[in-house]
């Protein structure tokens, strides 16, 4: 049994940085003892992924918050690095637990974790509970007649629909019970964060990223109350239209759980109770997208480094030279809808939805590089790449995936940019090299000979890479 003089509950807090509906805490408030809240980097457990240079500078400013939320409501963040498994089983004894709580996490090696750390503490007589607090849908709740996985994402979306509304979110708590105490009656060591060196230094590339996000707890409500305030109700247009905000932006708190899904699914119903326009259902379907993408990690924990279909394990993947994959990662293509979306990423940690798909299918289908370099740059400079929906996205755009896009839908850059910036105001705001052009030659700058000095030529041919891509697709189709 562990060796704390009196009983005492701890809290393991993970992708879920709040206060606000977190049912592990909430079940903490009600027992009522002296409490321990925790969080781990652990990117030392077999199978765990180190995250991305992006994401660690938004996980440095969301434990700030959540440090000084939990300060404030009477309790205290305690900081390890390191293997979770055997912190946590230390901790416990230190501070006496006889309760141990978290919220649910869904990727194989984290799952091999918590399986384990639950085991152990029965064995200590500890009690150990999980609880649902990231989705919304858990993914073995949601299966086809068959009793499998669905494959297909509407026919997912369709059986949770069907389902009974998700559970109304709880709310935070007011107050928090005491720190938990050593049986010496000392505090374990707390909040160390500066040492972890989360933020970049040399060079420090986070300064649009600073005047773009405002990451913590209370910056999630904000943003949803900005979403539901203005873009939620024309949605289903706006989210199309990259030079607008018209995209809720909520990717990275719910990324890094600042905010449940279940508080952002009653938030709508409140603010349209008649079910509001087809854009608000729009919307909601995205979220189902992010809960199909769960269930596929769920059920394929590889997702990030293998081909949901095996049969792409034979794709004839070309490698890029070094200058093409350069160009493409510093937004030098040539062509605008690309680049100005790899520089908005380069330069705020995050891509309008739309020039994801357009960068991604060029990288994939132009050049035909291998999906896993997208994923892998992806993942280090987006702020709201997570383990599902970075992969299964990128999957989904090389065909390699569930629901996938057809072979042979090649995203053209210049098409998608005269549709949804006819303007060309996004490009203009991260292209200042092409400032000058009107609205047509914006799209393609290489026929306005000399007008846009510095903006380099195309790295390929639009129609002599479509070709390539189609002939590599149709060769892999006909086996």
């Amino acid at each position: 049994m562990s060796s704390g003089s009196t009983s005492s509950t701890l809290v393991w807090l993970r992708d879920d940085l709040r206060l606000d509906d977190n049912p592990a805490l909430a079940h903490a408030v009600s027992l009522g003892n002296p409490l321990t809240v925790i969080y781990v980097l652990d990117e030392a457990s077999p199978g765990f992924r180190a995250l991305g240079g992006a994401a660690k500078w938004w996980l440095h400013h969301s434990l700030t918050h959540l440090a000084a939320d939990l300060e404030a409501a009477g309790s205290r963040l305690l900081l390890r690095r390191g293997s979770a498994a055997g912190i946590i089983r230390r901790l416990a004894g230190e501070t006496g637990a006889t309760a141990l709580l978290w919220n649910r996490r869904y990727g194989g090696p984290e799952r091999a974790v918590d399986a384990g750390v639950k085991s152990w503490a029965a064995d200590q007589g500890i009690s150990a509970a999980s609880f649902q607090a990231n989705l919304m849908f858990e993914p073995w709740t949601v299966r086809t007649g068959a009793g499998g996985p669905y494959k297909v994402c509407t026919p997912f979306w369709k059986a949770c629909l069907d389902a009974p509304e998700p559970r109304l979110p709880l709310d935070a708590p007011e107050s928090l019970p005491s720190p938990a105490r050593d049986s010496a009656g000392h505090l374990p060591a707390g909040y160390d964060l500066a040492g972890w060196g989360l933020l970049p230094r040399r060079p420090d590339w986070s300064a649009g990223l600073a005047t773009t996000w405002a990451p913590g707890e209370s910056g999630a409500h904000r943003r949803l109350q900005d979403f539901l305030d203005g873009p939620a109700d024309a949605y289903g247009t706006g989210r199309d239209v990259p030079g607008v905000e018209g995209t809720s932006r909520l990717s990275p708190h719910l990324r890094f759980g600042e905010i449940s899904p279940f508080r952002i699914w009653h938030a709508l119903r409140e603010r349209f109770p008649q079910g509001g326009p087809a854009d608000v259902g729009t919307f909601r379907s995205e979220l189902g997208w992010r809960e199909f993408c769960w269930q596929l990690l769920y059920e394929n924990p590889q997702l990030a480094t293998r081909n949901y279909r095996p049969e792409f394990d034979r794709f004839a993947w070309q490698t890029p030279s070094d200058a093409e994959l350069e160009a493409w990662q510093q937004g030098r293509t040539g062509y605008p809808m690309v680049d100005a979306g790899m520089r908005q990423l380069r330069q705020t940690g995050w891509m309008h939805n739309r020039v994801r798909m357009a960068a991604a299918s060029f990288l994939v289908k132009n050049l035909l590089a291998d999906w896993r370099l997208g994923e892998a740059w992806f993942w280090d400079t987006l702020v709201d790449a997570d383990a599902a929906s970075n992969p299964a996205n990128w999957q989904w755009v090389a065909g390699s995936g569930a629901d996938a896009s057809p072979y042979f839908r090649i995203f053209n850059p210049v098409t998608q940019s005269k549709k949804f910036d006819a303007d060309g105001r996004y490009l203009r705001a991260y292209l200042p090299e092409l400032a000058g052009l009107d609205g047509k030659m914006v799209h393609e700058p290489w026929k306005a000979e000399g007008a846009a000095p510095g903006y380099p030529a195309p790295v390929v041919g639009l129609p002599e890479s479509r070709a390539r891509a189609l002939e590599a697709y149709r060769r892999l189709k006909d086996g």
